[in-house]
């Protein structure tokens, strides 16, 4: 087999671009599907959150004390508290960002075919910029959400507001705030989750044209599942597809929480204060510092990796099977 075309068709069985799916099947199998994940995940948001907000002499200092005092007082409902308000949101915003990713990565692809770049460069610009577009356009409606539901996570805790619902919320921020009220944090999230979104994209769709590169090119992954100059037959199994993809859903999960924690702390807290409590975000930086030094804010840091780690990974290996059932024959 020419090893141009082996390595097409590598690519071929790991990649199905938007052009291949079929859209209905597409938006209603992975509403069910990305529900799910949520729905397993969530957890680990409340207790990162919790932490993040957490003042200088709370008792509950990791994510295993805040999970034990979660349990102790409110049960297992504890650990849900916002969902219903996330998962009503999710699904909107998921298409958004499903669509706008997938048809911004294809006009992406086309224009950089015109330059002498090698594959995964032309991988890496396209789905980066994808990335970051698809992250801009769900951020408008992410962020009222993350507003209302950790506002619901941290109710009561450490002298916050109770309250008796999402809507509850919701009006008392448009009463004290106005609608601005419900993008606090805006900027910041712009700036924590849209490089995040472009780097873990570029970098997760460059991983997998090194991976399955030609006879002459062969990376570690590649050796390590046979692939060698004299292999004939270089198709890859399905469970190689998918350990390749786990793969860089790790990877990609863990740099993106390292690199973005600092800002999503600062984020969260200034979301969560009641408006006599606000702080500027110079000075939520500078008490942070002050309580704990610069590690304070990688408050969450552990549960942040943990969720973005094993939401990278579940969400791409998701993704990508939703991808290959709603493919067109």
């Amino acid at each position: 087999m020419d090893p141009s075309r082996a390595r097409s068709h590598s690519l071929g069985q790991s990649e199905i671009n938007w052009d291949r799916l079929d859209k209905t099947k597409f938006y209603v199998v992975g509403a069910g599907l990305f529900t799910g994940i949520t729905v397993a995940l969530y957890p680990v948001s409340v207790v990162k959150t919790r932490l993040q907000v957490a003042p200088k002499d709370a008792v509950e200092r990791n994510a295993l004390s805040v999970v034990r005092s979660i349990l102790k007082t409110e049960g297992i409902p504890g650990l849900y508290r916002g969902f219903g308000i996330v998962i009503t949101g999710a699904i909107p915003a998921r298409i958004i960002f499903l669509t706008s990713l997938e048809t911004t990565k294809a006009a992406t692809l086309k224009l950089t075919e015109q330059f002498n770049l090698s594959e995964p460069t032309q991988a890496a610009i396209a789905n980066g910029v994808a990335g970051l577009t698809s992250s801009l356009l769900s951020q408008a409606v992410f962020v009222p959400l993350d507003v209302v539901s950790q506002k619901l996570m941290v109710q009561g805790y450490s002298g916050n507001m109770r309250y008796s619902g999402g809507l509850d919320v919701a009006r008392r921020i448009l009463k004290s705030d106005g609608f601005r009220g419900l993008y606090r944090g805006f900027g910041l999230s712009i700036m924590t989750y849209s490089p995040s979104s472009a780097v873990w994209w570029a970098s997760y769709g460059s991983s997998q044209r090194y991976i399955w590169r030609d006879a002459d090119g062969y990376l570690l992954l590649s050796r390590l599942l046979g692939y060698a100059a004299d292999n004939k037959e270089l198709a890859p199994k399905q469970w190689e597809i998918v350990l390749v993809q786990a793969t860089g859903g790790i990877i990609a999960g863990a740099t993106a929480s390292f690199v973005t924690t600092p800002l999503d702390t600062i984020k969260t807290r200034r979301q969560v204060m009641e408006v006599e409590k606000r702080e500027t975000t110079r000075q939520a930086i500078r008490r942070l510092i002050a309580e704990d030094g610069w590690k304070g804010l990688y408050r969450g840091l552990g549960p942040r990796f943990i969720s973005m780690s094993a939401w990278g990974t579940s969400m791409i290996l998701a993704y990508e099977y939703l991808k290959r059932l709603c493919a067109k024959d």
